[in-house]
């Protein structure tokens, strides 16, 4: 998908990652969509999507390892949002590099 279709979509799920409620999860899942969003092909997109559906406790827990990740939501992009999440922890705490 590419287009104005597209941009609308990117528009809409960085908005979802900023606004979820949760805001440990705002703070990962937003600068992740400002960031990456728009590089993500469209299978990315539709499974950033369904992660944006799982509940915000769950999705945190499974995003800074407090939780196992259940088989059917380990993904890609699931893993690129962890990274990303420690990538910039260390940028934010360079104390914490590999924390």
């Amino acid at each position: 998908m590419h287009g104005p279709d597209r941009d609308a979509r990117l528009k809409k799920l960085t908005f979802r990652a900023w606004r979820r409620g949760f805001r440990e999860a705002d703070l990962i899942l937003g600068p992740f969509a400002d960031r990456h969003v728009a590089e993500l092909s469209d299978a990315q997109l539709d499974e950033f999507e369904r992660l944006l559906e799982v509940p915000d406790a769950d999705l945190y827990a499974w995003i800074i390892g407090a939780a196992p990740v259940p088989e059917d939501y380990a993904s890609d992009v699931l893993e690129l949002i962890q990274s990303f999440r420690l990538f910039a922890h260390s940028a934010i705490n360079p104390a914490h590099r590999g924390a």
